[in-house]
């Protein structure tokens, strides 16, 4: 079995309505992030499930979480995400002119 990359992972971290709301929450907050307590008033979470949301996103490495006294800091990791993004347009109108029809499927 292979592994999947990076890319894939991140990908289908965002592919969930609630992580999806969880990283565009945590992008509009900066590099300030946000607490577990703020997100969950934000969203509407229950805790275990904003957990589970919030534990998917940083094994994707969208998320970085830093331990400050008694509350758990959440933020994106911004340089992951120009990757991603990276990742996504780096192929766009790479020589191809804008009007060029792509190859059909083979029949069959």
């Amino acid at each position: 079995m292979t592994t999947a990359s990076p890319e894939a992972l991140a990908l289908a971290a965002l592919g969930h309505d609630a992580r999806l709301s969880i990283f565009r929450l945590l992008v509009r907050a900066g590099p300030d992030g946000l607490s577990v307590g703020q997100i969950g008033a934000h969203l509407g979470l229950a805790p275990s499930t904003q957990a589970h949301h919030l534990r998917s996103l940083v094994e994707a490495g969208l998320v970085t979480q830093d331990r400050q006294g008694r509350e758990i800091l959440n933020r994106v990791n911004f340089d992951a995400v120009t990757g991603l993004v990276t990742f996504l347009t780096e192929e766009c109108c790479s020589g191809l002119p804008a009007n060029t029809p792509l190859p059909s499927k083979a029949s069959g």
